[in-house]
Formats: structure tokens, sequence, C-alpha cells
């Protein structure tokens, strides 16, 4: 076996730590006799949740502490069980993870990089958390899952839909369930030709980080490809929360159809501010004028209220759906909260469950045993059917939904209907592909740490 191969697999010390800018705790240097960071010793096992408490993702994050919170319930042979009922792994027993009582520590990231790599570095030198999971926000993924590659520890990436995450930034130590800006570009697209036509003018208002910029250029890449044309895209501050000044100009752009490359609070306020100037009630080169927004949630959909009916937008999971496991979470969920889960909450359930069931099938908490044990990994059960980790690059593959605003909601959380559930065959790309990094995009080699 080589060197390579005896570190990745944790048996070979490693000194990829060192100087990375982690100080680990004394007892999980390489001198010490643990194998890899943060190796549980005790009857527990402390896991990271690290999501945005404050901010404009808040509403999200609120969400994905509930459905971490009912996920450790769960593992730890609690409540109904969930989706453990469902999964197609039948390695969880509900007695926590290799027999370890699941706990917890929590964090808030803010939506800032520098704030979540600060409290998920406390987690894992304070708090010794073999895992870290969560977020709202690429930006916000992709520094975290650089602090957890050079950490040793694996990430569990939360909700993050740039292409970066498991494009050009992916990390061995990462995994990404949530799909991502190609794949809401490829859904979206032969939806907004069969409605809207292939003759369109596009323009582009886009949060200025790099969940932003992918999502502009996956969806101006493929309503370009239909023959819309793009007159304009406009980056805005991710702390905007008036957007009227950006509203103004589209109206004397020549454009017949905004696109709001915007999540969570952004959303919603540019959105509504889009209403206010009137542009749903407009035409615009003899055609109705039309909004489209890329990335939809419930929650972005309950603070946008009647704003949303009518407009098309992918989702990555739906309360709604009709599969086994998304009643099974929907039922535990609602149970517990009174009221149905969103799909950053499924998102975190599903990556705290698929990350538990990794250990359990290694039979190992070591960050590359369980690597190794996710890589290529194929299941069902956890919603959206079938799903593949490709080994290539930590990405989850699996149907996507697009999804339009109800004209006739029933309840304040049935905003969204599902218009189109796509094959995960219309939405794979090449590992490679120019939008992922291109072929100097790669994982490089799992880190234990220790």
């Amino acid at each position: 076996m080589s060197k390579t191969d005896l570190t990745r697999r944790g048996l070979l010390k490693t000194s990829a730590i060192a100087g990375a800018g982690v100080a680990l705790p004394t007892i999980f240097t390489a001198s010490s006799a643990a194998a890899f960071t943060n190796e549980p010793t005790g009857d527990t096992v402390t896991l990271g949740f690290n999501v945005p408490q404050s901010g404009p993702y808040a509403d999200e994050g609120a969400d994905e502490l509930r459905a971490y919170e009912l996920a450790v319930e769960h593992l730890n042979g609690g409540g109904d069980g969930g989706m453990m009922n469902t999964f197609s792994s039948n390695a969880l027993q509900g007695n926590g993870i290799l027999g370890k009582k699941v706990e917890y520590v929590t964090g808030d990231t803010q939506t800032k990089a520098d704030a979540a790599r600060a409290s998920a570095k406390s987690m894992i030198e304070k708090d010794g958390a073999v895992m870290v999971t969560g977020g709202s926000s690429s930006g916000v993924a992709v520094a975290v899952q650089a602090l957890c590659q050079e950490a040793g520890i694996i990430f569990m990436a939360g909700l993050t839909h740039s292409n970066d995450t498991t494009g050009k930034d992916r990390k061995a130590n990462g995994f990404r369930h949530f799909f991502n800006s190609y794949m809401s570009g490829a859904a979206l697209a032969p939806v907004l030709a069969a409605n809207y036509g292939t003759d369109r003018k596009a323009y582009h208002l886009t949060a200025d980080y790099n969940w932003g910029y992918t999502t502009e250029e996956a969806v101006r890449a493929s309503t370009e490809a239909m023959g819309w044309e793009t007159v304009a895209a406009v980056k805005t501050p991710l702390t905007q929360t008036d957007f009227s000044s950006y509203i103004a100009p589209v109206l004397q752009s020549g454009a017949d159809v905004l696109v709001l490359n915007h999540y969570g609070g952004n959303m919603v306020n540019s959105l509504t501010n889009a209403v206010q100037f009137g542009l749903r009630e407009k035409q615009v080169n003899g055609k109705n004028f039309e909004i489209v927004v890329p990335l939809y949630s419930r929650l972005m959909a309950k603070g946008a209220g009647a704003n949303v009916k009518g407009i098309f937008g992918s989702t990555n999971w739906h309360w709604s759906l009709q599969d086994e496991g998304s009643k099974a979470f929907v039922k535990s969920f609602g149970t517990k909260y009174g009221f149905p889960p969103s799909q950053a909450a499924h998102t975190c359930y599903v990556q705290a469950m698929l990350y538990a069931d990794a250990v359990e099938r290694a039979g190992s908490f070591n960050p590359c045993a369980v690597g190794e044990a996710l890589e290529g990994f194929e299941f069902d059960g956890m919603g959206n059917g079938k799903t593949l980790y490709r080994a290539e690059d930590h990405q989850c593959f699996k149907d996507v939904l697009v999804v339009r605003g109800k004209e006739n909601p029933e309840s304040e959380f049935d905003l969204l209907e599902i218009v189109e559930v796509t094959p995960v065959d219309q939405v794979t790309y090449a590992p490679d592909h120019p939008q992922m990094g291109g072929a100097e995009a790669t994982l490089g080699e799992c880190n234990p740490g220790a």
C-alpha cells in the first residue's frame, strides 16, 4: 500500500495540518496516540451544527437547527425514527453512532465566512466535534469546508447551491447533498421556454458572492442556449435590504424578464420591490413581463406572500412530495414542531443521517474511512428518489424540482406547487465541466488530521 493510500486511510500520521491555520488541541496533535482528529474515546460523540442564527438567512438557519435536533433524537432512539424507517441502508439502529450517544454543539455563522470559520474552529478545538455540518450560504460553505479539510474533520454541507462547493473549491473531506446552480439552470430552461417562449430579453440582479455568480452563469448559459438574450447583469450587496434603486433601471433596459439571483431575505425584499414598481403588470416587447427566481424555498415564499404567485423557480425538495421518505420526514417534523419542514431542514436532516450511516458502515469515525463509505454511495428512501454521492466531486445527483408560486394557496405553507420533476439524467454533468472549474478542479487527498 502506498504512502498516499496509508495517509488517506488514516493509517499513517500526516503533517498536513501543520501551518494550515487551524491550531488543534494538544491532545489531537500528531505526537499523540490518536489516529485522527477528535477521535471519540468515551460513550458519547459530538457533532457541530453551524447555522445562520442571525443575518439574511436566519429563517433557514432556524429550520436547519430544528432538523438537526430531530436527527439527533432519532439517532439516539427517540421519536418515531423518521427517515431511518425508509432509508435503503439498514445500518442505523437508533442506538447513537457506533453505540455512542450523539451530542451536539451549535454556532452562528451570521452568513459571514469569517464568523462561520470562527464558530467551526471553536467546535473542533474546544468542543471536540468530529463532524461539522450546516450553513445557508455558499460563501460560508466554501470557507468552512476548507477549514474542515485543514483540520481533518468531515464537513457535511448544509444549504449551499453555488457550483463552487463541489466544483472548483471541492475538498476530499467535504460532501454536499443539496443541488447546485448548474442543475437549476438545466431544470428551469425547458420549463421557461415552454411557458415564456425562446425570444426573451433577460435582466439579472445577482447577489454579490460566489453563489450569485455561479447561479447567474448557469441560468444565463441555459437560457441563452435556448435563444434568450441577456441585456444586463447587475451585482447587489448581500447586506442590501431595499432594492428599489436596482429595480428602477430594469424599466429602461428593454428587458421583458427579470431574473432574481437572490436568496432568503434578499429575494423577499427584491421581489417585493419589483412588484411595488409594477413590473408584473407591464408589457414589454409585446410580451407580459415575467420574473424568475432560480432558487426557491418555502420560507422565502412565505416571506414574499402573494408576490410569488405564478413565478417559476427550482428547489431541492418540497414537503408535498409523496415518496415514503418525504412523508415520514414531514410527519416527524410536523409532529415535533407543528408545521412542515423547509428544503433547508430536509437537507440538514439527511446530511446528519448520511454521516451517521457512513460511520456505521465504515465501522469507524476516521474521516477517511467515512469519506470512502460516502464516495459512490447510492441510496433511496430519503426524498427525491434514488440518489448518488458521486465519488469524483462528492456531489449528490438526484431528481430536481421545478416549482411555481400557487395562485390559490390553501394555507401559509401551501405557497408552491411542483410543476416538473426533472429527471437526474437531465441535470447530470461531467466532473470536469467548465462551470465546475474544469479539469484543474480536484478533491485532493482526505486529511484525517491528527
